[in-house]
């Protein structure tokens, strides 16, 4: 690769329809080869899931994605079926009661995640985006965020998975402190995941995403690390 092409992809990516073809290409050939590496882990979980909790694999929902337009994410199933109509709605804490017996494990791990690379090869997502949330998150945000936040495609990982990889300890912290934990969320750490993630669209390239890559394994295996903000000087610092 000579030096103009990596030049050309480490240019911000809004005008710039070189890498965004590198990058849905490099997509795809990660996403598929990582289907069929994984394969062998990826069969004794669903043979898990099967045989524990209530049964079932599969868990899908609706997303806010690319353009802001609909679309389902996959992911393996760590709770019970109905547990946005029970107690906790949608916010999830550490050692929620309604999280399955293999939920926890998956959750942590972020393997739960790993079904997402099917979404990364038919082109609903990307390895390397702002994370899609749902419509109720999604309206958290202010407008000028929901404007810009998608013109990119959501990812596996982003740099707001990477510095709130403790969300739900957070939650669970302001909720055993007796405070709201909605209210956390949408006042604390909403705005601040805006934040980066606009500091994501106006710096995303080849390098910053294999960044973004690297730091994602080292911070699931090493999760105090603050290497986020060694290798990238000028992002915003977390306020708490």
């Amino acid at each position: 690769m000579n030096n103009k092409i990596l030049q050309s992809l480490n240019k911000p990516t809004s005008n710039n329809p070189m890498y965004k073809a590198f990058k849905r290409l490099a997509d795809i050939v990660v996403s598929g080869i990582a289907l069929l590496i994984l394969a062998p882990l990826l069969i004794p979980i669903i043979i898990g899931l099967k045989l524990t909790g209530e049964g079932y694999v599969w868990y899908k929902q609706e997303r806010v994605g690319y353009k802001n337009k609909p679309f389902l994410i996959w992911k393996f199933a760590t709770m019970l079926k109905d547990s946005p109509n029970m107690t906790g709605g949608i916010m999830t804490t550490k050692k929620d009661p309604r999280i399955t017996p293999m939920g926890g494990f998956l959750r942590k791990s972020k393997l739960n995640e790993l079904p997402q690379l099917i979404n990364i090869f038919k082109g609903d997502m990307s390895v390397v985006g702002p994370r899609p949330l749902t419509k109720v998150f999604f309206k958290l945000y202010s407008e000028t965020v929901q404007a810009e936040i998608y013109t990119i495609k959501p990812g596996l990982t982003g740099i707001g998975s990477i510095i709130f990889r403790d969300e739900e300890d957070l939650i669970t912290q302001v909720k055993n402190a007796g405070e709201d934990p909605w209210v956390f969320y949408a006042e604390k750490i909403h705005p601040f995941k805006g934040e980066v993630e606009k500091w994501y669209q106006k710096h995303e390239s080849f390098l910053v995403d294999v960044k973004i890559i690297v730091l994602t394994a080292w911070v699931i295996v090493n999760p105090t690390s603050e290497a986020v903000y060694n290798w990238f000087k000028d992002i915003p610092k977390r306020p708490f």
